[in-house]
């Protein structure tokens, strides 16, 4: 159990408009039901935000729960938005069309929220 604890844990940070799910580490079928659980379980709000900038994998389930997301997110009338994606994630992304889909932002979740 300690060994899936260090590579992927979840924060959420909550402001007056937005939610932001921090994820760290990989998401693939041994986390994404924990990932999952964190993005139903965040407040209801106008934005939610992933951020995305420590995720080192994002597998196929990981696509399909962000999907499922945007879905839930726009059901509750609200927006999903993915948070400074690196590099192999953006192209894990660009392959699936998801990036056209969800728009992806760039700055910290702090800043951005700050923002809100």
């Amino acid at each position: 159990m300690r060994e899936r604890e260090e590579r992927f844990h979840v924060e959420t940070t909550v402001s007056d408009d937005a939610v932001c799910v921090r994820v760290v580490g990989v998401i693939d079928i041994a986390t994404v039901a924990a990932f999952r659980a964190a993005l139903w379980a965040a407040p209801a709000r106008t934005e939610l935000r992933v951020d995305l900038s420590e995720v080192r994998l994002l597998s196929a389930a990981g696509v399909r729960t962000l999907v499922a997301a945007r879905l839930w997110v726009r059901s509750q009338g609200g927006n999903l938005v993915l948070v400074d994606p690196p590099p192999m994630v953006e192209r894990v992304l660009r392959a699936t069309g998801l990036g056209r889909v969800i728009p992806v932002v760039e700055g910290t979740p702090e800043r951005v929220l700050a923002a809100a």
